[in-house]
């Protein structure tokens, strides 16, 4: 039965009962997750009439325990479900488990998770990517069609990169944020994360809308993202982000060359197109991301929830020592990088400044997409790296996504679709930015390169 994960869902529905489905969902995470380490809790009792999910573990479910990766929150359990968990059990999903993270989902390559790191199933010598990297390796070595991450800065486009699945970041607001742990809640969104884009824009549907729980979701009606999967890229204006690509070279350059034929044969039209200030994007989401986590992360003080220190004697013991306990390097690096930020004679120098950058990308995205119906790049600068070789150097880490955090800054949508393989058998990817709300384009193209490819049929071994 396991074969049923390698099917599109539509066609594995068509096979077998939700019951069998679900059973295989979780015989197959038996038998390969041991190697990957994709999963941090196994829901073995789980029951639904629809997909066997996995949702990452930094978002709330009642019926399972949320520790986003860290031991501060090793012992927690939501009352309540995300939004996007209660819309899809309303659907008759089935929540199979949650998915290792780097903590808090600050990271690119999942090996800052307090629970040991998740593999790359093509390579398990490689990182899955991060921070929604066992939801992605998850995917990939079919443990289950389909799963949710998250989003701050290229965290679920990152790894399905380098996992070879598709991986969505739709509009900022277009996916209540109820029950996302935050991390920085100007860029965090939940994201999907599946083999085909037809099950990607399925899920979409789902799990989008207006929600009261989440001021900033919007009120723009939900789309049929499906409809348009089967119409083609014939007409439609591609842009290539030439500030982003202009220096790469080898075979991620020859790779997104090879995928810029496949849309021209398509009858797409493509040109450059200018975002000067994209240049900037990681330096500004590296203020902005790290000064609202500071504030987010406050609010772990070994009081109200989570790990509290038994060192204690007085309230600021318990601040420190609760804190100091239950978070990880990488987690307290960013706090302090962001706080130092938002201190005292910093502010406008440095986290000013950048929402004054961050505005004029977000200008500089609009122009373009006057001209253009998406934008292209890479999604990645480099296939899969070798579990530890950027440990000890998070500047390196950190430029992994380079081409992902310029959407999160500007609150688009963008998409990852499989290219191709390196010369080691490593996935490739495309990324496809289309305009605000622009999703169900965005389906259309992608829909588009992946049936002229077919790379979503290749599997691990």
């Amino acid at each position: 039965m396991s074969e049923l994960l390698d099917l599109p869902w539509h066609e594995a529905q068509a096979q077998a009962s939700p019951r069998e489905l679900v059973d295989a969902s979780l015989r197959a995470i038996e038998t390969r997750d041991e190697s990957v380490h994709a999963f941090l809790h196994v829901n073995a009792d789980a029951r639904g009439d629809g997909m066997p999910l996995a949702i990452k573990d930094n978002i709330v479910t009642t019926d399972m325990p949320t520790t986003c990766g860290s031991r501060i929150l090793s012992n927690f359990t939501s009352p309540f479900d995300a939004t996007a968990i209660a819309r899809l059990r309303a659907n008759g999903a089935s929540f199979v488990g949650k998915t290792n993270l780097d903590e808090f989902a600050m990271g690119s390559s999942t090996e800052h998770s307090a629970f040991g790191p998740t593999r790359n199933p093509w390579d398990l010598s490689r990182v899955p990517g991060g921070s929604s990297g066992g939801s992605a390796a998850a995917v990939a070595a079919r443990m289950v069609p389909a799963a949710l991450g998250s989003e701050t800065g290229g965290s679920v486009r990152q790894p399905a990169a380098f996992c070879g699945v598709v991986g969505l970041k739709p509009t900022y607001g277009r996916i209540s944020r109820s029950g996302l742990v935050a991390f920085a809640s100007s860029l965090d969104q939940i994201g999907i994360v599946t083999k085909t884009v037809r099950e990607c824009a399925e899920l979409l549907g789902v799990i989008a809308g207006a929600d009261p729980l989440d001021s900033t979701s919007s009120t723009q009606p939900v789309d049929d993202y499906a409809a348009d999967l089967a119409s083609g890229v014939r007409g439609l204006r591609f842009g290539v982000v030439r500030e982003a690509v202009e220096r790469l070279e080898g075979e991620v350059r020859a790779n997104f060359d090879e995928a810029l034929n496949v849309l021209r044969g398509g009858g797409a039209i493509i040109e450059d197109a200018r975002v000067p200030a994209i240049s900037y994007a990681i330096a500004i989401y590296y203020i902005v991301a790290n000064a609202e986590a500071s504030a987010n992360l406050s609010r772990f003080d070994g009081v109200r929830f989570g790990h509290r220190s038994e060192r204690s004697k007085t309230l600021d013991d318990l601040y420190f020592h609760s804190r100091g306990e239950g978070f990880g390097a990488e987690v307290k690096r960013r706090i302090m990088l962001g706080t130092f930020a938002l201190s005292s004679g910093y502010y406008d120098a440095y986290y000013g400044r950048a929402q004054a950058v961050r505005a004029t990308l977000r200008g500089q995205f609009a122009d373009a997409f006057a001209r253009f119906d998406f934008l292209l790049t890479p999604t990645t600068p480099e296939p899969a790296f070798k579990i530890g070789a950027k440990t000890d150097d998070p500047l390196s880490m950190y430029l992994s996504d380079i081409f992902t955090a310029p959407a999160n800054l500007v609150g688009i949508p963008a998409i990852a679709v499989p290219s191709g393989f390196s010369a080691e058998g490593l996935p490739l990817s495309l990324q496809l930015m289309a305009p605000h709300f622009g999703e169900r384009a965005l389906f259309r193209a992608a829909a588009f390169f992946e049936r002229e490819t077919e790379y979503w049929k290749r599997k691990p071994r």
